[in-house]
């Protein structure tokens, strides 16, 4: 698990996730999701520098999208934002409530 995951990953295991149930490294579809709340029917990504490039990007992209389509909504996060303000991405991700 990248150490961004497992920072967070702490976190959800403390509880300090709004009382929401986070299974990490979910299968959806052909895809795998960082981070899944069925309830909220909320996908959590981390993105690293290897998604840095054009061609990560584009499919990042259409993986997005075909989730999307199946009712699943994201929240994607910058790794460095994890490292240096995991206060605020908690924050942003238990105050995330369904549409």
């Amino acid at each position: 698990m990248p150490p961004s995951e497992v920072i967070l990953w702490q976190h959800r295991k403390q509880k300090q996730m709004g009382g929401y149930d986070f299974d990490r490294q979910r299968p959806i579809d052909a895809y795998i999701v960082d981070f899944y709340c069925k309830f909220l029917m909320l996908a959590i990504e981390i993105d690293g520098s290897s998604h840095d490039n054009p061609t990560a990007q584009q499919n990042d992209h259409l993986r997005q999208a075909r989730l999307e389509s199946l009712g699943i909504r994201f929240l994607r996060f910058r790794e460095a934002q994890v490292y240096h303000q995991a206060p605020t991405v908690i924050q942003t991700w238990i105050t995330h409530h369904p549409l």
